[in-house]
C-alpha cells in the first residue's frame, strides 16, 4: 500500500470542496421559505444557508392550494430543528425530518421536507463544483425529452396547438379537448384561467362549475381518432383523464382509446380507487401513468410490483424530494416502469431543474412533463432549464444550476384573496353532486 500511495498519490487526492481531516462540519445556519408568483401561480422555494459564506441551496416546496401552511411548516418547525446540523448528512436529515412530527406523510409536511432535501443536494453538488447529475451517477442521455400541452375547444384548435409544438421539435403531445359550457380539465375552460365562461349549475350552497362525465367520455375517442389521422404515427400522443370518471367508465374509455396507440393515458382512477388497476390491465394494453397525488410508498408499491402501471408520475415535492425520487426510480427499474415526474406550472423552475438532473441519470426514464416558462419566470429564477428540439437541457453549472432572485421575486407576491384557486372545490354535476377536480 505504501508503494501504491507513493507512486499514485492522486488516487487519494482531496476532492474539491470536500471535508478535510479535522475540518469543522458544514453547518446549516438558516432555513426559510420564499413565496412568489411571477406567472400568477403560487410558488414556494426553500432556501438553506450554511456556515460557509455564500454557500446555499434551493429546493421546490410548492403545494399551491395550501401554500402558506407549507411556509409555516418550514419556518416554524423545520428551521429550528435543522439549524446547527451537518448539511452533508442528507439521508439522516431526511429521516429525522420525516420522523420529527410523529404523524407522518401528508402534502404539507412532505412539501416542506422535500424543499429542504433538494436544497441540501444543491449544496452538496456546489461544494464539489459539479452539476448535481454527476453526483447521481452521471448522464445516461444527453438531454431530457419533454411533452407539451395542446388543448382547445375544437378538434381543429387542438391540432393547431399540437402543430405549433411539433414545429419546434416536440415529438410528445398531451391533447385535451374542451366541452362547450363545461369546466373540462386541461383546456383553459373554467375559473383556473378565467378566459372562457363555463356554465354554472345549482344555487346557493350547491352552486359550482358544471362537468358532465358522459359528455367528456364521448368526446375523447373522437379527438384522438382525428389527431391520429391528421398527425400520423410518428407523433406520440398522451391524455390526462384526471380521475374525472367513475372507475368502470374509465375502463371503458381506456379500451376505446387503445386503437389510437397513446404513449400513455394518465390518472384513469383516483388514488382511492387503485384496486381497479388489476381489472383494467386484464382488459387492454394502453400504457398507464399514475402517481401525482401519491406521497406514501404504500400507494404506489403494489402498482409497480404488480406491473399494473407503466409510468410513475409522482410529484417530487409531494413524495420527499430528490432523495425519495431516486429510490422510487430504482424500484421501478426492476419492474420496467418508467419515470414521468409530474411537472405542471405549479412546480417552480427550481423543481424542474431537479427533474432534469434526475432524468439525465435515470435509466428507466420515460418522459418529462414541461410547462411554458415565461420570460418573467426566467428572470426571477436565473438558470431555469432551456428547452430546444423537444428536450430540456442542463446548463452544466454547479449544483442544480438555478437560483432565485429574492428582490425580484418579492415584486410578484402571491395572491391571498382568495387564498387558493377555489375551482378545485366547486366542480359539480348537473344535480349539484361534487366531483373530483
Amino acid at each position: 500500500m505504501a508503494g501504491l500511495m507513493g507512486t499514485k498519490p492522486h488516487l487519494f487526492a482531496q476532492a474539491p470542496g470536500s471535508r478535510r481531516a479535522g475540518e469543522a462540519p458544514l453547518k446549516i445556519t438558516k432555513v426559510k421559505a420564499i413565496l412568489t408568483a411571477p406567472a400568477r401561480i403560487r410558488l414556494c422555494v426553500v432556501k438553506v444557508e450554511t456556515s460557509e459564506p455564500g454557500l446555499y441551496g434551493v429546493g421546490c416546496a410548492t403545494f399551491t392550494q395550501r401554500i402558506r401552511t407549507v411556509v409555516t411548516a418550514v419556518d416554524e418547525y423545520l428551521a429550528p430543528f435543522l439549524v446547527g446540523k451537518d448539511a452533508d448528512n442528507i439521508e439522516d436529515l431526511w429521516q429525522s425530518m420525516y420522523q420529527s412530527s410523529y404523524w407522518r406523510n401528508g402534502p404539507v409536511l412532505m412539501n416542506a421536507l422535500s424543499g429542504v432535501d433538494a436544497a441540501l443536494w444543491d449544496i452538496k453538488a456546489k461544494r464539489t463544483g459539479r452539476p448535481l447529475y454527476q453526483l447521481l451517477g452521471g448522464k445516461v442521455r444527453t438531454a431530457v425529452p419533454v411533452y407539451r400541452h395542446a388543448s382547445g375547444k375544437t378538434h381543429e384548435a387542438v391540432l393547431e396547438s399540437a402543430r405549433r409544438y411539433i414545429a419546434d421539435g416536440t415529438r410528445y403531445v398531451r391533447a385535451q379537448i374542451g366541452v362547450e359550457g363545461q369546466a373540462t380539465y386541461g383546456t383553459g375552460l373554467g375559473s383556473a384561467t378565467n378566459t372562457v365562461p363555463v356554465k354554472l349549475t345549482g344555487e346557493g350552497h350547491f352552486a359550482g362549475e358544471l362537468f358532465e362525465p358522459a359528455t367528456y367520455r364521448r368526446s375523447v375517442p373522437k379527438l384522438f381518432k382525428f389527431l391520429r389521422e391528421q398527425l400520423g404515427d410518428e407523433i406520440e400522443l398522451l391524455h390526462d383523464m384526471h380521475e374525472r370518471l367513475a372507475p368502470i367508465d374509465a375502463i371503458g374509455l381506456v379500451k376505446e382509446l387503445e386503437p389510437y396507440r397513446l404513449f400513455f393515458l394518465e390518472d384513469p382512477f383516483a388514488p382511492e380507487d387503485v384496486g381497479y388497476f388489476k381489472m383494467l390491465r386484464q382488459q387492454c394494453a394502453t400504457p398507464i401513468a399514475m402517481g401525482e397525488l401519491f406521497n406514501n410508498p404504500n400507494e404506489w408499491l403494489d402498482l409497480v410490483s404488480g406491473r399494473l402501471i407503466d409510468f410513475i408520475r409522482c410529484h417530487l415535492s409531494q413524495v420527499g424530494g430528490i432523495s425519495a425520487a431516486r429510490k422510487i426510480a430504482a424500484v421501478c427499474e426492476f419492474f420496467r416502469v418508467r419515470t414521468a415526474w409530474h411537472g405542471p406550472g405549479d412546480t417552480s423552475p427550481v423543481g424542474h431543474a431537479a427533474h432534469v438532473h434526475l432524468d439525465l441519470t435515470t435509466t428507466n426514464f420515460g418522459i418529462q412533463e414541461y410547462p411554458n416558462f415565461t420570460d418573467t419566470l426566467r428572470e426571477v429564477f436565473p438558470g431555469t432549464p432551456e428547452v430546444r428540439d423537444g428536450m430540456m437541457w442542463c446548463n452544466e453549472k454547479p449544483g442544480l444550476g438555478i437560483a432565485i432572485d429574492e428582490k425580484l421575486a418579492a415584486k410578484f407576491p402571491i395572491r391571498d384573496d382568495p387564498p387558493f384557486d377555489l375551482h378545485w372545490g366547486r366542480l359539480r354535476d348537473r344535480d349539484g353532486t361534487i366531483r373530483r377536480p
